[in-house]
């Protein structure tokens, strides 16, 4: 399907920063609540499937080489 671009310590990252975001959008109100869920899934989908389309935009590749 698509090349991993996505390093594993950055994955990690991404998930727990999506988990915060998706903590936040809980406790958030109004139109932030949308924002932050759609940020947060973002995290979280490019963390678990290592890919980011926006890294492939920019050439960005934090995946260990082998």
């Amino acid at each position: 399907m698509f090349k991993k671009n996505v390093g594993n310590i950055d994955r990690v990252i991404r998930v727990v920063a999506g988990l915060a975001l998706a903590y936040g959008a809980y406790a958030a109100e109004g139109a932030a609540v949308y924002i932050l869920a759609v940020a947060a899934g973002a995290a979280i989908i490019t963390g678990l499937i290592g890919y980011c389309g926006l890294y492939t935009l920019f050439g960005i590749n934090t995946c260990k080489v082998d």
